[in-house]
C-alpha cells in the first residue's frame, strides 16, 4: 500500500500539476487512482502502468495516454468504454504495438488497427461508436451539462477487440469528460414566452455574449452553449419548436428587428425555408399518415437535401442575404447527406459577391465531414432516429468517422477564434 505522501509524488513525477486549486487533497488522491493504473506484475518485473492526463478535463481539451512498463515490440490494445445518459454503451479501440523502451504513447505512436488507424491522440474519444447489440440509430446528446461523461480507457495484451476485455486487460483508468468547467452558472429561462438556458462564465463579467439556436429537431439544446460559456462568452441557448415549456412555437424570422449581431456563424444551414417541409415536420402531434409525407430519400432514411434546396424555397422565405451587416462563417460539410449545404453556401456567396459584401463572407468546406458538426473529440454519428412514435424514422446525417473527426476538431477552434475577434474587440 503506499502512502499518501508517496501516492503524491508518484502523480506529480508522472502525471505533472494538473490539478486546479479548488480540488482538496482527497480528491487528489482520488484522482490518483483514475489517472494511473496498476493492474498485476510477474515475479519481479514491474507491473504494466496506464495513465490518462489530465483525469479530469472539457470535452473539448485533449488528454495524454500513455502505458509503460511492457515488453518490446509487443501488440496491445487501447479501448476506451464509456455508458450515455441513457445508458446505451460506447466504445472504441486502436491496435499498437509497443516501443523498443516498451511504451505507447497515443501522441506519437500509430494505430495499425481497430476504430482508427494512424496516429490520433484522442482516437478513442471521437473514434466512439454504439457498441455491438445496442440500440440502432443512437446519438450521443448530453442532456444534463452539469454531470460529465465517464469514459473508462484499458490496456488489454494483444491485438483484441473490447468484448475480450476481462480476459486480456492488464490495467484500467477513468476519465471525465466534462461540458462545464467550475465556475459557470447554468440559469433556465422561462419568461415572456421564451424557453432557453442562459450559461454565465466564471468571473463578474462584463462578457461578450452570442445566442445558440439549433435546428428542426427542436427542443432546448445545451451542451455547446455550456462548452462556449467554459471559454469565455455568455451563450443563451433558446428552445424555438418542439419543447413542453413552449405554448406556441417562437418565431425568429424576424430576429434582426430587434438584435444586431456583431456577427455570425451557420453550420450547414439554410439560407431559406420551404414551407411545406415546415408546416409538416413542426406539428404539435404526428400521425402515422403524417410521416409518409416526411422527404426520404431511395433507403428509406428522412432527408432534407431536395426540398431543402434553394430553388425549392417558398416565396419570400429567403433570407435577404444582401443585407448583411456583420461578418459571417459558414461550416460545411462535403457529406453532408441529409441537407444542400454546398448549394447553400454557393447561394450565400453568390449574393454577397453581387452586393460587394464578400469580405463579410467565411466559408470553412469539409471533404467527408457530414451534417452533425459539433464540439470535437465527441463521437461521429452518420445515421440516427428522427422520431420514434408512431413509427421509426431514421435520418441519414452523413461523413465518414476520421475527416469528420478533424472537421470538429478545426472548426471548433476558428469558431472560437472568430467569435474571440469579433465579439471582443
Amino acid at each position: 500500500m503506499i502512502g499518501n505522501r508517496a501516492r503524491v509524488a508518484v502523480y506529480h513525477h508522472l502525471i505533472g500539476k494538473q490539478l486546479t486549486s479548488y480540488v482538496g487533497l482527497h480528491r487528489k488522491l482520488c484522482w490518483l487512482h483514475s489517472a494511473i493504473a496498476v493492474r498485476w506484475r510477474t515475479g519481479s518485473t514491474p507491473a504494466p502502468i496506464l495513465t490518462a492526463t489530465p483525469a479530469r478535463a472539457l470535452v473539448d481539451e485533449q488528454i495524454s495516454i500513455k502505458a509503460g512498463f511492457l515488453p518490446q515490440h509487443c501488440p496491445v490494445t487501447l479501448c476506451a468504454q464509456m455508458r450515455s445518459e441513457d445508458g446505451d454503451r460506447w466504445e472504441a479501440f486502436g491496435h499498437y504495438n509497443t516501443s523498443a523502451d516498451g511504451t505507447v504513447n497515443l501522441a506519437q505512436d500509430h494505430s495499425v488497427g481497430g476504430s482508427y488507424l494512424g496516429c490520433e491522440p484522442m482516437g478513442l474519444f471521437w473514434g466512439l461508436q454504439p457498441a455491438p447489440g445496442e440500440r440502432v440509430g443512437l446519438r450521443l446528446r448530453m442532456k444534463n451539462v452539469e454531470i460529465p461523461l465517464t469514459v473508462d480507457i484499458s490496456l488489454m495484451e494483444g491485438h483484441v477487440s473490447p468484448r475480450e476485455r476481462e480476459s486480456a486487460e492488464l490495467a484500467v483508468v477513468t476519465t471525465e469528460r466534462w461540458f462545464m468547467t467550475p465556475g459557470v452558472q447554468r440559469i433556465d429561462i422561462r419568461q415572456n414566452g421564451v424557453v432557453g438556458t442562459l450559461f454565465l462564465p466564471p468571473g463578474p463579467g462584463r462578457f461578450p455574449a452570442m445566442v445558440d439556436l439549433w435546428g428542426m429537431g427542436g427542443g432546448l439544446v445545451e451542451y455547446r452553449s455550456a462548452m462556449i460559456a467554459s471559454r469565455g462568452f455568455a451563450s443563451f441557448s433558446i428552445a424555438y419548436m418542439e419543447h413542453k415549456d413552449l405554448t406556441v412555437q417562437l418565431d425568429i424570422s424576424g430576429a434582426d428587428a430587434y438584435m444586431k449581431p456583431s456577427c455570425l456563424v451557420c453550420i450547414n444551414g439554410p439560407a431559406g425555408s420551404n414551407m411545406e417541409l415546415t408546416q409538416t415536420l413542426c406539428k404539435p402531434k404526428t400521425s402515422e399518415s403524417d410521416q409518409r409525407f416526411w422527404p426520404q430519400d431511395n433507403a428509406g432514411y428522412l432527408s432534407f437535401r431536395e426540398m431543402s434546396s434553394p430553388s425549392n424555397y417558398s416565396p419570400g422565405t429567403q433570407v435577404k442575404i444582401e443585407n448583411l451587416a456583420c461578418p459571417l462563417m459558414y461550416i460545411l460539410g462535403e457529406d453532408d447527406q441529409n441537407f444542400p449545404s454546398t448549394k447553400n453556401s454557393n447561394l450565400i456567396e453568390d449574393v454577397l459577391k453581387a452586393a460587394r459584401k464578400s469580405h463579410l463572407y467565411t466559408c470553412l468546406s469539409y471533404p467527408g465531414a457530414g451534417h452533425l458538426i459539433e464540439t470535437p473529440y465527441t463521437p461521429h454519428t452518420r445515421l440516427s432516429v428522427w422520431e420514434l412514435k408512431p413509427r421509426k424514422i431514421l435520418a441519414l446525417w452523413g461523413g465518414h468517422v476520421a475527416p469528420h473527426a478533424a472537421a470538429q476538431e478545426d472548426s471548433w477552434k476558428k469558431i472560437l477564434k472568430f467569435l474571440d475577434k469579433h465579439l471582443r474587440a
